[in-house]
């Protein structure tokens, strides 16, 4: 049985944004809608790109519920899920079999080594953090845990894109919940305010996500090992524009 490294958050970590909100009911409400079918297309293009072998070991890092990781282990795959919301894993975890299991685990600290064929961290899952080193520390847990020539594929928005339709505001009624969304950006940061009111009163909560570009990415990689063998723009995969790609989807090999 293969041996993994859990890690708890620390006293620091839970005032992070994200540990409250994730753990959050709400935070899964506000979601819930998301576009399922073009995440499958998404990943099907992916895996018809890369060819991976039959039993293929996959991370899906940041994987919340597990519904990427699920649909992946439905198509053969040995998959292992891991985030740092603890709510999120327990659900997920009712999913679990043989070849698909679940971890509440922070993707700065070490996980495995030399064990997944390809690690996924989808639908900008990255750049949470405060500091670059964080962000350092993240790729180089992603790429520690790759076999050589592993591939480690990071899907990112756009922040040119998202730069020209900041700020928005919008409000959206979801099981009888109202929530007023505002997105701005704050320095290096696309800033998303949340606000909606419960029986117990006014809620609210911030999301923080660091405007990383194309440089910042490549930096890395190169740092940890990693060389970039693609740069997708959307979930068709064609390729990148920096100035009207609605994604930045970057593809690295271990070497």
């Amino acid at each position: 049985m293969r041996k993994y490294y859990i890690c708890r958050m620390s006293k620091t970590q839970e005032t992070e944004w994200f540990s409250d909100w994730f753990n959050s009911s709400y935070y899964h409400t506000l979601y819930k809608n998301r576009d399922e079918t073009e995440a499958k297309r998404f990943i099907d293009s992916i895996l018809g790109r890369l060819k991976l072998r039959d039993n293929a070991r996959i991370a899906d890092i940041a994987c919340g519920r597990g519904r990427h990781a699920i649909y992946l282990n439905k198509k053969g795959y040995d998959v292992t899920g891991i985030d740092i919301s603890e709510n999120s894993i327990a659900f997920a975890r009712s999913h679990e079999n043989e070849n698909l299991r679940f971890a509440v685990h922070d993707m700065r600290k070490p996980f495995v080594s030399n064990y997944f064929d390809l690690c996924l961290n989808l639908f900008t899952s990255f750049g949470y953090f405060k500091t670059e080193h964080e962000n350092e520390l993240a790729v180089k847990t992603m790429y520690t845990a790759l076999k050589k020539e592993g591939i480690l594929l990071i899907d990112f928005f756009n922040s040119n894109t998202v730069l020209r339709q900041c700020p928005v505001s919008e409000e959206k009624d979801i099981d009888g919940i109202h929530f007023k969304i505002r997105k701005y950006i704050s320095g290096n940061q696309l800033m998303k305010d949340i606000q909606f009111k419960t029986d117990s009163g006014l809620r609210q909560y911030s999301e923080k996500v660091q405007l990383l570009r194309q440089a910042d990415f490549e930096h890395y990689f190169k740092a940890t090992g990693l060389k970039i063998t693609n740069l997708f723009g959307n979930y068709q995969l064609e390729d990148f524009k920096p100035e009207t790609s609605e994604r930045l989807i970057v593809v690295g090999q271990k070497i």
